[in-house]
């Protein structure tokens, strides 16, 4: 059964988000290279559980069509186009058609019926 592998905060203020979750769980923020992303560590690999990411909110949300303002759970799929279909058959709906994550995957954002955003990931290394 396919599980949720990757989360993202988007804030509009880093720094004070950096530091409200750092307070609050503990969690562990490194930037990505010199990109406004900084990856987070929510525990340990040997305990349960998935570690996330936090970039800058753009622009205003969570209207429709507007920026991210949410948690945003990645799943881990074996085949993404297969998955496309079944989440618009299911009645949900692409927010972000199937784009490479260079030498990590493809990945794409969906809609459910309720309008939450989610991702799903395609892993392949060779991805460009």
């Amino acid at each position: 059964m396919p599980r949720p592998i990757h989360f993202e905060i988007h804030a509009e203020n880093t720094e004070r988000a950096i530091a409200f979750y750092t307070t609050l769980f503990g969690w562990e923020f490194t930037q990505w290279g010199t990109e406004p992303y900084w990856l987070i560590k929510t525990g340990e690999p040997s305990e349960r559980g998935i570690d996330g990411g936090l970039l800058p909110r753009r622009g205003a949300g969570p209207n429709d069509m507007a920026a991210v303002n949410a948690f945003v759970c990645t799943i881990a799929v074996a085949d993404l186009d297969t998955m496309v279909r079944r989440m618009t058959d299911s009645g949900g709906s692409v927010a972000l058609p199937r784009m490479p994550i260079p030498t990590v995957g493809w990945l794409a954002y969906g809609k459910d019926t309720e309008g939450n955003l989610f991702g799903m990931m395609q892993m392949d290394e060779n991805a460009k």
